[in-house]
């Protein structure tokens, strides 16, 4: 008995089947022995796989889109027109953004020593202690300095140069209608650097310029159209500060009420044809007088 088994497996391992693929499975085909007995089949029991070895897709739903990735290009050109394309929107003109400062003519001649003033700290605040009478200045030569340091930002320039201004315009009387063409240049410098604070003190200043002397209001109407158009584009820039309180109307630091108060000023003190220049350069300012 010993004998026959032995027989049975040298015959089975000499006479082996060869393996067989079908579908992508091996199987092992049976194969009689000598001695009358059957090997045993020897194939997979696991499920079926795919030709390939691949991973089965999963099916998309009916009516579902593949997003495609969308391009940006400039306006007005050929690709533009082309699908799945975005075209990239005109840039910012910038009509509100500062502008940077130059080196100003006050502060050079200041830090030089040329101006006859100083400093003088009182109880009620910082003012300018002039080592001249006020009166005996060269109003040709000071007077634009000083309205060229509203460009200023930083003590004491800025102290210096709009106090400054202040107290020749109270003192000026008549010396100051002919300086008039001299300034307008220091005041488009100022105005055109756009910045709120400069602005404020600029629009201070026009008013009390209007007021300081007889015929000075008519003689700025010739030069509306270099002073006008950066007041024209910060006209409606009002505080929207809904119920609550808004505390720079008592500093008079809100650019729009500023604006259409130095407005009003240029048309009362400007003479009859005041009124038809600033509505040349603004044409949504209303009237003081007429209505």
């Amino acid at each position: 008995m010993r004998t026959n088994s032995l027989l049975l497996h040298v015959a089975a391992s000499k006479h082996h089947a060869r393996p067989r693929k079908r579908h992508g499975q091996i199987v092992r085909v049976p194969i009689l022995a000598r001695c009358g007995e059957m090997v045993v089949e020897e194939a997979g029991c696991g499920p079926a796989k795919p030709a390939g070895n691949r991973r089965p897709q999963k099916q998309e739903p009916l009516g579902h889109v593949k997003k495609t990735k969308q391009q940006v290009s400039d306006g007005f050109t050929v690709k533009a027109m082309m699908k799945n394309t975005v075209v990239r929107g005109p840039p910012l003109a910038g009509a509100f953004k500062e502008r940077p400062t130059k080196p100003t003519a006050f502060r050079k001649f200041y830090e030089r020593g040329d101006f006859p003033i100083a400093i003088e700290h009182d109880t009620k605040g910082n003012r300018i202690a002039w080592k001249v009478e006020i009166e005996k200045l060269d109003y040709h030569y000071y007077l634009p300095l000083f309205f060229d340091g509203l460009c200023e930002m930083t003590f004491p320039y800025e102290f210096f140069a709009r106090q400054g201004i202040h107290d020749m315009l109270e003192h000026g009387e008549n010396k100051i209608l002919p300086v008039i063409p001299q300034l307008i240049i220091p005041i488009k410098n100022a105005l055109s650097l756009r910045n709120r604070q400069v602005i404020c003190i600029t629009l201070k200043v026009l008013q009390h310029l209007v007021v300081s002397a007889d015929m000075v209001g008519e003689a700025l109407v010739p030069y509306y159209r270099q002073i006008l158009p950066v007041l024209n584009i910060f006209k409606n820039m009002n505080v929207n500060s809904g119920d609550g309180i808004d505390y720079s109307q008592q500093k008079r630091e809100n650019i729009g009420d500023l604006i259409q108060e130095t407005l009003e000023a240029f048309e009362r003190y400007g003479g009859e044809t005041a009124y038809i220049n600033i509505k040349y350069m603004i044409p949504t300012y209303q009237s003081c007088i007429l209505n």
